[in-house]
C-alpha cells in the first residue's frame, strides 16, 4: 500500500489545469481552420468535402456544424489551437443557472462511428476527472439533465432518444457533440440519417468537431451549467 502513496507523490497531480487555468499540453487539441482573408478563396473552399467553407467577399467563412477536420485546407488557411468550441444553439433556449450542483448527463450514441463517443469517454479519465466538476454520467433518463448526443442521428434511434427525453426530468438540457450530431455531418440527410440531433429534439449546446477534443466536451458541460462563457472563435 506504501508503494502507492509514494508513487502518487513521485507523479504529482496529472489532472488537466482547466477550467481554472489554460492548457496547453501537446496533442491537447487537434486544431480547427480559422475565417481569414485571402487570395483565391474560391479554390480553397472547392477544396472541402462537406461544404463547411465558404468564399466570400476575398476570404472563406466556416460552417463549423460541417467541418470535419480533413486538413484540405491546412497550409492555406491559419488553424487555430484551440479548444473552447461549444457554442449555443441559435434555435436553443437561454442557458440560465438551473443546475448549480451536480450535473447528471445521459449519453446517447445515435449511430456515432466511434471517435466522439471515445473522447466523452475520457471525461472519465484520471487527466479530464469530470467529477471534481460535479458532472457524473448515468445510464437513467429519469435521472438525467442533460443527454448528450454523438452520432447523425439514425432513423433506428429516432424512438429512442424521443422516448429519453420525454423520460427526463425538467429542467432539462441537449447537448449535440460532433459535427454529426450537429448537422448530420457526411452521413446526413439521407435516406437512413437525420440532419443530426435537432432534427429529434431540441439541442441547447452545440459541441463541433470530429471528433470534438475532451475539454471542449467539458467547456460545453460548463455552459450547460452556467459556468462558464461562451468563447466567440476569431
Amino acid at each position: 500500500m506504501s508503494n502507492w502513496v509514494f508513487a502518487g507523490l513521485r507523479t504529482g497531480i496529472v489532472t488537466t489545469p482547466y477550467p481554472r487555468h489554460g492548457d496547453d499540453t501537446p496533442g491537447i487539441t487537434p486544431g480547427r481552420p480559422r475565417e481569414c482573408k485571402i487570395a483565391a478563396p474560391d479554390k480553397i473552399a472547392a477544396r472541402c468535402p462537406t461544404g463547411a467553407l465558404t468564399a466570400v467577399n476575398g476570404g472563406v467563412t466556416i460552417d463549423r456544424r460541417r467541418c470535419i477536420h480533413c486538413s484540405a485546407c491546412r497550409g492555406e488557411i491559419p488553424w487555430e489551437e484551440t479548444y473552447a468550441w461549444a457554442t449555443v444553439a441559435e434555435t436553443g433556449r437561454t442557458v440560465d443557472r438551473p443546475f448549480q450542483g451536480a450535473l447528471h448527463v445521459l449519453i446517447v450514441d445515435a449511430g456515432d462511428c466511434g471517435a466522439c463517443l471515445s473522447e466523452a469517454e475520457k471525461l472519465n479519465s484520471p487527466y479530464y476527472n469530470m467529477h471534481r466538476l460535479g458532472f457524473f454520467i448515468t445510464p437513467s433518463p429519469r435521472k438525467a439533465d442533460l443527454m448528450l448526443i454523438v452520432g447523425p442521428m439514425t432513423d433506428h434511434m429516432k424512438l429512442a432518444v424521443e422516448t429519453a427525453y420525454a423520460a427526463m426530468p425538467t429542467p432539462k438540457r441537449v447537448m449535440a457533440v460532433g459535427t454529426c450530431a450537429a448537422s448530420g455531418g457526411i452521413f446526413g440527410p439521407s435516406f437512413a440519417v437525420r440532419r443530426g440531433a435537432s432534427a429529434v429534439v431540441p439541442v441547447d449546446i452545440v459541441v463541433p468537431g470530429c471528433p470534438p477534443p475532451p475539454l471542449a466536451i467539458m467547456q460545453g458541460l460548463l455552459l450547460v451549467a452556467g459556468r462558464a462563457e461562451e468563447v466567440k472563435s476569431e
